[in-house]
């Protein structure tokens, strides 16, 4: 019997040289999910995911404990990250993943609420947005998995360079700017509100775990931030009354 709970999650970043990350996402699905209604994770899965025809043993081991999930009957969706944007639905298949658009209004407990990864809001980070666009376009994503996975890899690992060194610029230019640059704009934010009728919204992809409160047109509104799982887990539990954001170490 599940109790009434949902469980979201988002920011996990596997990659094969943290194990103990994917060993604590293994023991979560087996403790507390499995005794979940259903657990949704807002996206950057994986640290990388050059395509599903990636044989890599993380990405089998991680579909693995998902698909364990799904034989108890809890559902798992699935909302793509900047990182893991290219998991597609072979993969999806082979972890029972139910793969939701970005954004996605969801009924939780009788209460339309929005769920995204995160890194539409952020739209101060021009550079990034323009990125974001091209990438998510299937004619570039066809052309991209069209290439050998070596070349994949390297693109990625260019990418992810150049990524780095931006970001490492902006601090050093001015730590303040890259904060806001980096985090949501919070004009974004109330449109986000607004074009969605909600009064919450739940995502992840800026690493800043919090509950915020906003007042917009005289209305309590509610945006909520998933954390990542570098140093420890976040978890965000939902029941009909409560939401508590939380740690796992």
């Amino acid at each position: 019997m599940h109790n009434m709970t949902t469980l979201f999650i988002s920011d996990l970043h596997l990659d094969p040289s943290r194990p103990d990350t994917t060993e604590a996402f293994e023991r979560f699905l087996q403790t507390d999910v499995i005794h979940a209604e259903a657990l949704y994770i807002l996206g950057d899965l994986f640290e990388a995911w050059l395509g599903d025809d990636d044989p890599s043993e993380l990405g089998a081991r991680i579909a693995a404990a998902l698909h364990a999930v799904n034989t108890e009957h809890v559902p798992v969706y699935f909302i793509r990250g900047n990182r893991d944007f290219l998991l597609g639905e072979n993969y999806a298949r082979r972890a029972t993943l139910r793969i939701l658009p970005d954004p996605a209004v969801i009924d939780l407990y009788g209460k339309p609420v929005l769920l995204m990864h995160g890194d539409l809001l952020c739209t101060d980070d021009h550079v990034y947005q323009q990125f974001r666009a091209q990438s998510r376009n299937p004619a570039w994503q066809e052309q991209m998995l069209a290439q050998p996975l070596a070349v994949r890899q390297a693109i990625a690992q260019q990418a992810r360079a150049a990524s780095t060194t931006r970001q490492s610029q902006m601090k050093k230019d001015d730590q303040t700017q890259f904060e806001t640059i980096t985090d949501v704009s919070p004009a974004a934010v109330d449109e986000t509100f607004i074009r969605y009728g909600v009064d919450t919204i739940i995502h992840g992809h800026t690493h800043r775990p919090a509950i915020h409160d906003i007042d917009l047109d005289g209305k309590k509104h509610r945006r909520i931030v998933l954390g990542d799982w570098y140093e420890q887990g976040s978890i965000l539990r939902v029941d009909a009354e409560t939401a508590v954001l939380e740690k796992i170490v």
